[in-house]
């Protein structure tokens, strides 16, 4: 009787650990930046289905949390994740890996938010339809003293800028923008500016809380 119990406790082990063996996977958890909506959630998990192999995508654009599972045997890293994330036009915060071998590999927000004292990049998003919606974005950014670089990207909605962060700053920027009539993430163009932009640039407007 006892012997059976034995066995039948290793034949449950071995089926346990099978199982964890079979699995295989490397669990990615990402802190991201700028997510604003579904539409950006869409973009990134677009831009991630180029990893072939991935798995279990979550993201939350309430909190920013961005997870994933992906073949251990591909030894995916997670300045390659990093590297998407930016790809995909957002900045990554915080990166961790729980490896299927039970180890565990973090990139800490100071390590990823390392900067030089004079220009520092960031991304956001700014609502628009079209090429002239592009032009009046970046002309507007680039009114503002210490921006150094801007562009726009009319499918993901992402404008990257430079900026001198001893002369500006990103909030600066986008309110700049929201007096051009775009509604940013976190500044919202008044009425009227709005309401002066031609037909084919009337954005479907973001909502504000």
């Amino acid at each position: 009787m006892k012997k059976s119990i034995i066995i039948s406790a290793l034949l449950t082990l071995m089926v346990v650990f099978s199982a964890i063996a079979q699995d295989g996977k490397d669990k990615f958890m990402v802190q991201v930046d700028g997510l604003g909506c579904p539409f950006c959630a869409y973009g990134l998990e677009k831009k991630f289905k180029e990893f072939k192999g991935i798995k279990n995508v979550k993201i939350d654009i309430e909190t920013g949390d961005f997870s994933f599972s992906y073949p251990a045997e591909k030894a995916l890293t997670l300045a390659d994740v990093e590297k998407q994330v930016e790809k995909a036009g957002y900045t990554p915060i915080t990166a961790k890996v729980e490896r299927s071998n039970g180890e565990i590999e973090e990139s800490s927000e100071s390590e990823m938010t390392k900067k030089s004292e004079g220009t520092v990049s960031k991304n956001v998003m700014v609502a628009g339809n079209c090429a002239m919606c592009e032009a009046r974005i970046t002309k507007a950014a680039e009114s503002v003293q210490g921006v150094s670089a801007v562009s726009w990207d009319k499918d993901t909605k992402i404008m990257k800028v430079s900026f001198d962060a001893g002369l500006t700053s990103l909030e600066k920027i986008e309110k700049e923008v929201a007096v051009a009539g775009h509604d940013t993430k976190n500044h919202q163009a008044h009425t009227d500016d709005y309401g002066n932009l031609p037909a084919c640039c009337k954005y479907e407007r973001l909502s504000y809380k």
